[in-house]
């Protein structure tokens, strides 16, 4: 069977050496299930060996027990039972010993790498490498059974590993390549040429290691992961009640056994392979393994021997990964520094930085938050610090764990290259503080003392710097034999009895040394590297950590607010979220919303965010739809302060509510929603700001009664719609490509409209044509009946809307409304408008008859404009009825012919048209070769504009992306065109309309899916018009007069319903005025 999917495991455990880890390591395995990278079913388990040094096969045996227990509780069973291993897909992961560069260990090393497209933001520590490795390139396809792995290294496969476990039993372990001389100090496997392993060795010399030579000049690693057949685990599991293998659990040492100390590699896996004898494996002494004839030689051996009597017999394969690399993760501090600054990582990970400038692009910041001139040298790292500056990190050095309040301490250190200094949060019985070390990178700290350094030199460079002696920092004299390695050097002050804690003071000190001091050093309590990583508080460190995450990711947030940055918070405010840290991130956010009264852009975007927080708070798919009203009169007051507009006072208002709306899901998503009607608010704000390229001028008034009528064509939408909606259109800038026409022969928008004798407003809304006796009139006698002119659903409202746009009444006034028409106009008006085009058309209605219904007014009062000027007037008086939307449909339909029209990232919005110059045989075969179908379905666009405006608010990569994308095609439609090149346009329709569905998904009903695909065979390219869901679908046909083909195709596909085939023809007029005529009437 090869293996395919990812692996959905059963149980994973992590083991660690002390019990005061479990807590801490337990909640890290559960962050990592609720980011979603752990699968959720998966029982998650954090053990601790229940004795120190108890190696990795007794860690294994003892965390295969209380895996097995758990399952077997789980399964209702009263003991333990092997039953449960039978579906069981068990991984292990051994986090080892301390790791002098990570308080935490080596598992929970940050790494400068950044999660590719993380739904929540998180760091990347060796862990998750590891766990992804497996889960999803070694395991895949394996059949149930046991996993285990150290966490101590770093593997890295190029790809998903293809392994056969058809008929599989046995032990399976994993080699990756590597050199000779790498491999005299770690481990390699024999093997006997078919797959099998023949022996294991460990440190062996260059004449050993070389009989492992595999034909590609390499030798086989011992790399980590073992897998464990069911039949073997169970074995295995047995164990537990056999003496003296029981002292490896804990049930062992409840039971009073002894602990025993065995290797995974040397000890159980030695006894599987082939050329090992018995009495071999029994025996000898071997690096690695605990002595067979030390203070435990008993118990060894006897272990040893239960351990070929259950084992031997069992097959041991390899699977060697040619193409991978194994990292071990060594003790030297310079092979940690660069490790973590190799090519190809990033070079800020989670942090921030203030001034970017002072950091070289080839050091490493990890966590951390940088303020002020903090210097950052090449190949310099900075993990877990808030630093302030002046600072300065030379070359190689690298600094952990250091709190802002150290950093006037840190700023009158002379730092030289190749320095390490770490903060450590340890607790000491009740006393939690954190203590400073400092080392050398090139120190090696398991060295004797007379081949080790301190601070790269030798040790007497710091006894004559300091005048400490040698027996003060080790307790054996420096007569004895007995090694005095750098880990044992009690240098590092910790505590004054007189003063408290001591700070980054001591590790000055130990670097630049300084009379008068030496007697405060004695006095203090000291410790050892070694000491200082057995005492870590492990869940403090891991707090830190998490604070300044969470600290550098707000940061990070204002500067991606204020940066107009394309960055999508929306991982990170998952991040807070499940971390319980909304209320700081909301307090951000206002305070960010707040200061944006130049640039409400900025403080439109924000509100959505905060948004997103209240969303996010819900819960996924709870507390109902995020798209809905936002018109509960408890916000109202604060809406009012934004309209006024007062910023900072609508922000608090805002806030003050939402207090009183974070209790239930359902409360936390209508408060959400009233968050994004405050950025439509200030959005609208923002695009009224269009409303200075408006220009109207004031002419001689038609006489009473004279009809003042316009008709306008319909238009479609070639390619580029959605970079014209507000906000893209303003904070992306927007490129469209659309052409007007006639629907059935006709220009299906039009609007009348002529003074009357009469006070009053008359207005009359039709959908078949200005003369159809089906019409809705409204009547407004007073300004209170335009008081919902800005509700889009009310009676009259676009008619209401234009009457206050366009100048022709004051809105609010204290001044009455007839006695301002008398005043301004002589009279009233009757104002007409009517569409021959269905609810939803994708047409662009709404947008051209507003434009058609302020020119029929304009020229009724005796005003003039241009073209120019009702675009944009448009745009503002949208904004005023609420129903947003962008400047394409108006573009189309006001402006003739084929044209590309364009708007600047910048404010004020400025919407700039070219008529594009094209010939009259491309006009003409473009005429022959344009349908349009009614597809029969309605359209909601209203849902869909609030779904892309909420999409790209939050800066999702793919909304982003695809924008620019969207002005791409828009750009080369129009030089399609302008090159007479039919192919080309048909194939930016087609891009254009994935693009859509991008931008809206759920655009395309399955009944649209089903049209598109039949007419493909038809269609250089195809799209529906609009936004999509529904109205119209437009085809550009390979041949001309293809009308009859399209009705006969669509006629023989079931399932599509109502559909009706319209002609286009091009208008190159646009907007169009006809005669003037008087009423009889009047």
């Amino acid at each position: 069977m090869a293996n395919n999917g990812n692996k959905n495991w059963t149980v994973v455990v992590l083991t660690c050496q002390h019990k005061d880890s479990v807590y801490a390591f337990q909640r890290e395995l559960d962050l990592r299930q609720q980011r979603g990278g752990l699968p959720p079913g998966t029982l998650l388990l954090t053990v601790a060996d229940p004795q120190a040094r108890l190696g990795s096969g007794g860690a294994t045996l003892n965390a295969l027990l209380v895996a097995a227990e758990h399952l077997s509780a789980r399964a209702g069973h009263t003991v333990v039972t092997a039953d449960v291993l039978d579906d069981a897909h068990i991984l292990i992961l051994h986090t080892g010993r301390d790791f002098p560069w990570d308080s935490c260990g080596r598992a929970f090393c940050w790494l400068p790498v950044g999660g590719a497209q993380q739904a929540v933001e998180s760091p990347v520590c060796c862990l998750d490498t590891l766990l992804d490795c497996l889960s999803h390139q070694v395991s895949p396809g394996s059949p149930p059974g046991v996993w285990v792995c150290s966490t101590d290294m770093i593997l890295t496969l190029p790809s998903r590993q293809v392994m056969s476990w058809e008929g599989f039993s046995g032990v399976r372990v994993l080699a990756l390549p590597g050199d000779v001389s790498y491999a005299t100090n770690h481990g390699v496997y024999l093997s006997d040429g078919q797959g099998g392993v023949c022996d294991i060795i460990y440190r062996g010399s260059e004449e050993q290691i070389r009989q492992a030579i595999l034909p590609d000049g390499k030798v086989p690693l011992v790399s980590g992961p073992v897998f464990l057949s069911r039949s073997v685990s169970e074995k295995l599991l047995q164990t537990h009640v056999t003496s003296p293998l029981d002292g490896c659990t804990y049930l062992g040492m409840d039971s009073g056994a002894p602990s025993l100390q065995i290797s995974l590699f040397l000890d159980i896996l030695m006894c599987l392979c082939s050329d090992v004898s018995e009495t071999q494996f029994i025996s000898e002494e071997r690096p690695g393994s605990t002595s067979p004839t030390g203070p435990q030689g008993a118990a060894v051996r006897s272990a040893r021997a239960v351990l070929w009597k259950t084992l031997r017999g069992t097959p041991l394969s390899m699977e060697y990964i040619a193409d991978g690399t194994y990292d071990y993760m060594t003790l030297s501090g310079k092979e940690h520094i660069s490790r973590l600054t190799r090519k190809g990582w990033q070079m800020e990970t989670l942090s921030h930085i203030q001034k970017m400038d002072c950091v070289s692009a080839d050091s490493r910041v990890i966590n951390s938050v940088l303020e002020g001139n903090v210097t950052v040298s090449s190949g310099a790292v900075i993990q877990h610090c808030h630093l302030q500056g002046p600072v300065q990190v030379q070359s190689g050095s690298f600094l952990s764990g250091l709190e802002a309040t150290s950093g006037s301490h840190l700023q009158q250190l002379l730092l030289s290259g190749d320095i390490i200094i770490q903060g450590h949060r340890v607790q000491l019985g009740e006393l939690k503080l954190t203590v400073y070390t400092v080392l050398g990178a090139h120190d090696a700290l398991e060295a004797s003392y007379e081949e080790s350094t301190f601070l790269n030199h030798n040790w007497t460079d710091l006894y004559k710097r300091t005048g400490i002696r040698p027996e003060e920092i080790w307790a054996t004299s420096s007569e004895s034999k007995t090694p005095r390695p750098l880990w044992d050097a009690r240098l590092f002050p910790v505590f004054q009895p007189r003063d408290g804690a001591v700070g980054l003071e001591g590790v000055s000190w130990l670097m630049s040394g300084g009379p008068g001091t030496l007697e405060w050093w004695r006095g203090a309590w000291r410790l050892s590297l070694r000491e200082v990583l057995s005492l870590t508080d492990q869940e403090g460190e891991l707090c830190w950590r998490e604070e300044l995450f969470f600290r550098a990711a707000r940061k990070r947030a204002t500067d991606t607010l204020r940066g107009h940055s394309d960055h999508s918070l929306l991982p990170s405010i998952r991040a807070a979220v499940l971390g319980g840290q909304q209320g700081k991130l909301l307090s951000t956010l206002d305070s960010v919303a707040a200061g944006s009264s130049e640039n409400l852009g900025v403080a439109a975007r924000t509100l959505a965010c905060i948004a997103d927080v209240l969303g996010c708070m819900a819960g996924e798919g709870k507390g109902g739809l995020r798209s809905g009203p936002a018109a509960n009169p408890a916000w109202a007051a604060a809406f009012s302060l934004l309209e006024r507009p007062d910023l900072p006072a609508g922000i608090q208002a805002l806030a003050n509510q939402r207090s009183h709306w974070i209790n239930r899901p359902d409360m936390l998503v209508r408060a959400a929603r009233h968050y994004e009607g405050a950025g439509q608010v200030l959005l609208r704000q923002a695009v009224m700001s269009a409303q200075e390229f408006v220009s109207i001028g004031q002419g001689e008034m038609p006489p009473i009664g004279e009809w003042q009528e316009v008709e306008c064509p319909a238009r479609l939408d070639l390619s580029g719609g959605w970079s014209d909606t507000p906000p893209i259109a303003f904070e992306r800038g927007g490129a469209v490509v659309n052409v007007a026409v006639k629907v059935d022969g006709r220009r299906p928008i039009g609007a009348r409209a002529r003074r009357i004798r009469e006070p009053r407003l008359l207005l009359v809304t039709s959908s078949s044509g200005a003369d159809c006796s089906v019409a809705t009139e409204t009547v407004c006698r007073t300004l209170q009946d335009l008081e919902d002119h800005c509700q889009p659903h009310a009676p009259g409202a676009l008619l209401k809307a234009v009457c206050v746009c366009s100048g022709l009444v004051t809105f609010p006034s204290q001044q009455p409304l007839a006695e301002q028409l008398l005043q301004r106009w002589g009279g009233g008006l009757e104002l007409h408008s009517w569409s021959l085009l269905p609810y939803g058309s994708g047409l662009g209605t709404s947008s051209i008859l507003a434009g058609a219904v302020l020119a029929a007014v304009y020229r009724s009062t005796g005003r003039t404009y241009d073209t120019d000027s009702l675009i944009h007037a448009v745009l503002h008086l949208e904004q005023t009825l609420t129903t947003g939307g962008g400047w394409q449909d108006q573009v189309g339909g006001l402006v003739g012919g084929v044209k590309v029209a364009r708007s600047r990232a910048s404010l004020p919005l400025r919407v700039d048209v070219e008529r594009l110059s094209l010939s009259q045989d491309f006009l003409s075969a473009l005429q022959q070769r344009l349908i349009l179908v009614y597809t029969g379905k309605t359209r909601l666009a209203r849902n869909l504009l609030q779904d892309v405006v909420r999409s790209w608010y939050s800066r999702l990569p793919s909304i982003v992306t695809n924008t620019d994308q969207l002005v791409t095609n828009a750009e080369e439609c129009a030089l399609a065109c302008t090159d007479g090149s039919l192919s080309r346009l048909g194939a930016c329709l087609d891009c254009y309309w994935a693009q859509k569905k991008v931008m809206a998904p759920g655009c395309e009903p399955a009944a649209v899916r089903s049209m598109m695909n039949a007419l493909r065979p038809l269609a250089l390219g195809q799209s529906l018009a609009g936004a999509g869901g529904g109205g119209f679908l437009y085809l550009l046909t390979r041949d001309g007069q293809q009308e009859e083909a399209v009705r006969q195709v669509l006629g023989s596909t079931p399932g599509l319903g109502d559909f009706t085939v319209h002609s286009v023809e091009l208008d190159m007029e646009g907007i169009c005025v006809l005669q003037s005529a008087r009423s009889p009437d009047q």
